[in-house]
């Protein structure tokens, strides 16, 4: 009877035995695989926001992470920004309607216009790219530059960097039709809440 206890129980413990090696086994085996395949990358805690909050958007505009919805089948995470929901956006747009664009790209934040010429002096022409640091409507939001070429009869151009008034007059311009734009999205923002509520 003592023997087939100790039989039973050294039978048990040699189950044990067997079962947790290969688990952890399998958990190294995974570590390394995951490491390996550049799932896990260790982070730099100086670029890192110790902020939760500020982690979090950062990796929803990179496309990291998911959410339950997703995995369980549901809506597709895909996010669609429209350039007319942006105020400072439009109000560019909409000041730089008279000159030809070259480049206009919403998700890199730059406008660029062509080479303008305002027909006073055929040898010399503008091109102003407006530069997008944030959607608020801030006067440090904007970088406006202004480029000048001027052309000699040999058709020999040079292309210069200017600071000049245009730039602060845009500025202003385009600040105070963003906020107009601003202050008609609220409005009709809150006529649709007062509707939705009746």
């Amino acid at each position: 009877m003592f023997i087939n206890v100790l039989n039973i129980s050294s039978m048990s413990i040699l189950k044990f035995i067997p079962n947790r090696k290969f688990y952890c086994f399998l958990g190294i085996f995974l570590l390394v695989f995951l490491n390996s395949c550049g799932i896990y990358e260790p982070s730099d805690a100086r670029k890192v926001s110790p902020n939760s909050k500020e982690r979090v958007k950062k990796n929803l505009e990179e496309g990291k992470g998911f959410t339950l919805k997703g995995l369980a089948g549901g809506a597709g995470k895909t996010s669609y920004q429209f350039a007319s929901s942006n105020p400072m956006w439009r109000a560019t747009l909409e000041i730089l309607d008279f000159l030809p664009l070259a480049n206009v790209d919403y998700s890199g934040g730059i406008i660029t216009t062509d080479w303008y010429n305002e027909g006073i002096s055929s040898d010399e022409s503008i091109k102003i790219t407006v530069r997008f640091l944030t959607n608020e409507i801030r006067s440090d939001g904007i970088r406006i530059i202004v480029h000048k070429k001027r052309c000699n009869i040999q058709q020999k151009c040079t292309v210069k960097k200017i600071s000049s008034a245009l730039e602060q007059e845009l500025q202003v311009a385009i600040l105070k039709k963003a906020i107009l734009f601003e202050k008609e999205y609220s409005k009709g923002k809150k006529k649709q809440k007062r509707q939705l509520q009746n």
